[in-house]
């Protein structure tokens, strides 16, 4: 046993002084000594948790993870696939992946240059590198997580190998996100050596409220912003936070947890042939119905069990063709299904299984905390429509607009948006385009620079289908463009004249001034469809840099991925 250091005499100390210090290096020695004898004094190795996230779940999780990593004596580096360029992964040995899928089976925006890196035919080899896939998606989607299964396969392409299997989840993803990382855990303590026991618990840390412990909170407003003659139904709901401590900021999304119409369960339950008051678990199977599954689309799960049971060749071909299911599927729920193929029955236990359960649904907030301190608003559209034969509704639009009172609660909770966030420059300027409901964080960003008094030049793309019914937020726009914190608001009004005119469309017409404010240092923001609109504005936006900017389409394709790697072009699509 190696002997304690000491203060040499030659030491600028007293003789009192020194034997002070003495003593309490010797202290030091021997409890250093005493842990040593159980623990491992090297630190085990690092793990990076690269992540890519669209709507907020992938981030919190992998945050969450990097905690509960460092908690077991690892080192984690947690680092989003927006910023892959400063993780040399070739070089890596130990990498976790968790990434949502979007769209057709696309990987998040913040995932797309590292997608594109790693899927390049001359990417290095990785055979010294030890990974493992979480992936995240909705088993409503005929793509479910296929981004993540795309991670996978190519890690396993380039030589890599798994330290743990990779697993899909669903929209409850809580549950298999800890089992798998329960099961990296095993297969670090195992592949590196590294098995002492820490002290510290891994166990997730509890938060307060969030996704599985919603605060109540009380609905003070729900204000309908179309007019009567408007063909649209647009809400404008304000939240009152009272004493739950929950603190957003503008960009942030609100989870809201909805429940089921109940008029829809009972048509489903007479459907279905059940009586509703079948037990699952400690609840009646209307009770399970109406708060915990989704019981509107069909997922493929359920479709394929459908087909078997009801012993259809008209479903069993379906099976085997994705548009033609989609097709299919457009405007037909369960309730649908049971009653066309009234063959297809199943136990109560079993139909449930089948289900996929309630998800949260995110809504961009629409209000900042520094205007309204102690509320969040939400511009919300209310979905309702007829198809089949039978009346539909949006299950957390109509949950907010029809179903909740006056003073009534809703269980919410923040999801926070790193990424979407005003610039922290004050002086730059933004340019935002949200048609529709896609207004919702654009109304917090002007707010967010009144109350601050920013000085930066904001600029607003709006549309809708007419000008004097749709026109959401007219009011409060009309008066920040006169006082001049809206620099310029541009208004598309689709239905208003002979030709239809979109956002795009005017992007376009203004590519000059564009073109210039991109050149000034301008962050450019898109919130709304990701199916056609946030297409067709990058379309225009690459058109606007090519014409104003007199470049090439390669030189524009450049310039505006120089942007995105810049955070300068921010998209929240849905």
């Amino acid at each position: 046993m190696s002997s304690a250091p000491s203060i040499p005499e030659t030491a600028p100390f007293t003789p009192e002084q020194r034997q002070w210090l003495n003593g309490l290096l010797a202290g030091m020695f021997s409890g250093n000594e005493a842990l040593g004898a159980s623990e491992p004094v090297a630190k085990k190795p690092e793990v990076v948790v690269l992540y890519g996230s669209q709507s907020g779940n992938t981030e919190t999780l992998a945050d969450s993870f990097g905690e509960r990593l460092n908690a077991s004596g690892f080192q984690a580096n947690v680092v989003s696939m927006e910023d892959h360029e400063e993780v040399d992964l070739a070089s890596k040995e130990h990498v976790l992946l968790l990434s949502s899928t979007w769209g057709d089976g696309d990987p998040p925006d913040s995932a797309i240059g590292f997608w594109e890196k790693l899927s390049a035919e001359d990417h290095p080899r990785m055979e010294k590198l030890q990974f493992s896939v979480l992936a995240l998606g909705d088993t409503n989607y005929l793509t479910f997580c296929e981004f993540g299964k795309q991670l996978d396969s190519r890690l396993e392409a380039l030589g890599a190998t798994r330290m743990a299997a990779r697993v899909d989840c669903d929209t409850d993803f809580e549950e298999p996100a800890d089992k798998w990382f329960s099961a990296v855990l095993t297969g670090l303590e195992s592949t590196t050596g590294a098995g002492t026991k820490t002290e510290t618990s891994t166990a997730p840390p509890k938060k307060a409220w969030g996704r599985s412990n919603p605060f109540p909170a009380k609905l003070k407003t729900n204000l309908e912003l179309n007019s009567k003659e408007s063909a649209r139904d647009t809400r404008h709901f304000e939240i009152e936070l009272g004493d739950s401590g929950l603190s957003y900021e503008a960009g942030d999304a609100l989870g809201v947890i909805p429940t089921n119409c109940p008029q829809y369960v009972e048509d489903l339950l007479q459907a279905a042939g059940y009586t509703g008051d079948e037990p699952i678990g400690d609840k009646t199977l209307r009770q399970a119905l109406t708060e915990d599954y989704a019981i509107t689309l069909p997922s493929p799960k359920l479709m394929i069990e459908f087909a078997s049971r009801a012993d259809s060749a008209e479903l069993t071909a379906l099976l085997d063709d994705k548009e033609k299911m989609a097709d299919y599927l457009w405007g037909r729920e369960i309730v649908d299904l049971f009653v066309e193929y009234p063959k297809a029955r199943w136990s109560a236990e079993e139909f449930v299984g089948l289900l996929s359960k309630m998800a949260p649904r995110l809504y961009s907030i629409s209000s900042s905390s520094k205007a309204h301190p102690g509320e969040v608003h939400l511009t919300v559209a209310r979905v309702g429509y007829e198809t089949h034969g039978r009346e539909r509704k949006g299950v957390a639009s109509t949950f907010l607009s029809d179903r909740i009172a006056e003073d009534g609660a809703v269980p919410i909770y923040v999801q926070p948006n790193k990424h979407f966030k005003v610039p922290a420059d004050t002086q730059a300027p933004m340019i935002m385009v949200g048609p529709g409901t896609g207004i919702a964080p654009f109304r917090a960003f002007l707010e967010e620079r009144q109350a601050t008094h920013s000085p930066g030049k904001n600029w607003l793309f709006f549309g809708n289908p007419h000008e004097s019914s749709d026109y959401l937020y007219q009011e409060q726009l009309e008066a920040a463009k006169a006082d001049g914190s809206l620099a310029r608001l541009d208004l598309a009004w689709s239905r208003d004249g002979a030709e239809k005119v979109y956002v795009q469309d005017l992007m376009r017409k203004s590519a000059q001034e564009l073109w210039a404010w991109l050149e000034e240092g301008a962050y450019f923001f898109v919130c709304g469809d990701a199916k056609r609109m946030a297409k067709d504005v990058d379309k225009a936006l690459h058109a606007a840099i090519e014409t104003a900017g007199g470049k090439t389409p390669e030189e524009a394709a450049a310039y505006v991925n120089d942007l995105k790697t810049s955070k300068r072009y921010v998209r929240d699509v849905y």
